[in-house]
């Protein structure tokens, strides 16, 4: 199984950077896995409703080239459906029983993800009802996929 994070901005924090390579190590004993960081739009101090849907535009556009039609796609957004880990876990393995090899996890930037890019996904997808940092989210996803393979390996780690 192939694995991409499609991941709006960079990660500035040397703790977050050792936290995700350790998970990205961990989880390569299952997947291989691709990060790929896009660049983040600048946005403007009062920006308006109108401003920010542009914004989200020309990420999801930058989206759009990384991601192929014949990859599963998963939004992460706060409108998602909220699954448990095990939930999770039997998402992940029925995914490649549907004939896909490669899921891309798509994380927005600080405003979202862009419509189109949610409209044409497989799966929307949250985590929580509570707003968490996207920088900081790469890590509850990465720690969720390792804990999905696990289960799914029926490996101790999630008890």
């Amino acid at each position: 199984m192939n694995l991409k994070i499609i991941c709006v901005g960079k990660i500035k924090e040397q703790a977050l950077t050792e936290l995700i390579a350790e998970y990205q190590k961990r989880i390569a004993k299952y997947a291989s896995l691709e990060m790929i960081e896009l660049s983040d739009e600048p946005i403007p101090e009062n920006f308006s409703a109108k401003e920010a849907e542009l914004i989200k535009k020309k990420e999801g556009e930058k989206m759009a080239k990384v991601i192929k039609p014949s990859d599963y796609v998963i939004c992460l957004d706060l409108k998602g459906k909220e699954l448990t880990s095990i939930e999770f876990a039997q998402t992940l393995e029925q995914i490649p029983v549907q004939g896909f090899s490669t899921i891309d996890f798509v994380i927005g930037g600080s405003l979202g993800i862009d419509s189109k890019i949610v409209a044409s996904s497989n799966l929307v997808l949250s985590f929580s009802k509570l707003t968490f940092p996207h920088q900081l989210f790469r890590v509850f996803l990465l720690e969720q996929i390792f804990r999905g393979f696990k289960i799914n390996h029926h490996e101790k780690y999630h008890l």
